[in-house]
């Protein structure tokens, strides 16, 4: 058992397949994922990682929660949600950042989100029932739910009774949604089909509980390493520099010492005839 991730949710597009068909997806972006703590069993009881994910402006975070921040020199999130792990061995290092290739092409995932509001609705609309009649006695009711009641006994509306209320806004879990491509440059995960919840909401991304798992997953986890790249990049470019100005000096330097050489040694040879004839005469 592997950690999630929290992504946001951008919108909808297609991706074009190698054979022309194109598969309508669902884009998440993680944005700044990182580990914030640990839940171990010696101290909690079970093993799971906390995550972390946007930026939040210190106004909007307590001062528990900012001092919870800090203690893993990360910054302030927006959203915080724990994965269950099964052992030790599957809690990523803390402060970590995971990248979109935790997951791989062609797994099936859970994703979780909110559901979009609508708002107060009617019992038509947010059960689907027939409506009263459209002709004699209704009058103007045609959108009713009818009677709620009972008789007498037992006098009351059961709890659950479908009546018109608030619609929308639930926690809703679409499973085995499979991952088209991911993006790991720009954080980004393609998933086929639609999920829970409207634009720029979080959404909790797991791995499938009832399909079985690749045997190519990264575990515990695809982490980005933010200090190696730089390193890397800068390293040869300087190198090269260094290397063509040590070739400019060696290729400058033959050719200013043989022009010297020649010049101070026939000066030398002919001075010395010249000053012993002088003596002889």
């Amino acid at each position: 058992m592997r950690t999630g991730v929290i992504a946001r949710k951008v919108g909808m597009t297609r991706l074009f397949q190698e054979d022309g068909r194109h598969v309508p997806v669902t884009v998440l972006s993680l944005e700044d994922c990182q580990v914030v703590s640990h839940r171990t069993a010696e101290t909690d009881g079970y093993f799971a990682v906390q995550l972390g994910a946007g930026e939040a402006k210190q106004k909007n975070v307590a001062k528990p929660q900012r001092e919870h921040f800090a203690k893993a020199q990360v910054g302030l999130k927006k959203r915080v949600a724990e994965f269950r792990v099964e052992s030790e061995d599957g809690l990523v290092p803390v402060g970590a950042t995971i990248s979109a290739e935790h997951f791989v092409a062609g797994q099936k995932v859970d994703i979780t989100g909110h559901t979009q509001g609508k708002g107060f609705a009617g019992a038509m609309k947010r059960w689907g029932f027939g409506g009263l009649r459209a002709t004699h006695g209704v009058s103007i009711s045609h959108r009713s739910h009818g009677s709620t009641g009972n008789r007498q006994d037992p006098g009351r509306v059961f709890k659950g009774k479908k009546m018109a209320g608030h619609m929308g806004d639930r926690q809703r879990t679409q499973q085995n949604l499979e991952v088209v491509r991911t993006d790991a440059d720009r954080g980004l995960i393609f998933v086929k089909g639609s999920v829970p919840g409207s634009k720029n909401g979080w959404l909790l991304v797991r791995d499938a509980v009832k399909l079985a798992l690749p045997d190519d997953l990264p575990f515990p986890g695809a982490i980005i390493d933010t200090n190696a790249p730089a390193p890397q990049a800068e390293a040869p470019a300087v190198e090269e520099q260094q290397v063509d100005a040590v070739a400019a000096e060696e290729a400058a330097a033959p050719a200013e010492a043989p022009a010297e050489a020649p010049a101070e040694t026939p000066a030398a040879e002919g001075d010395a005839p010249s000053s012993d004839e002088n003596k002889e005469g």
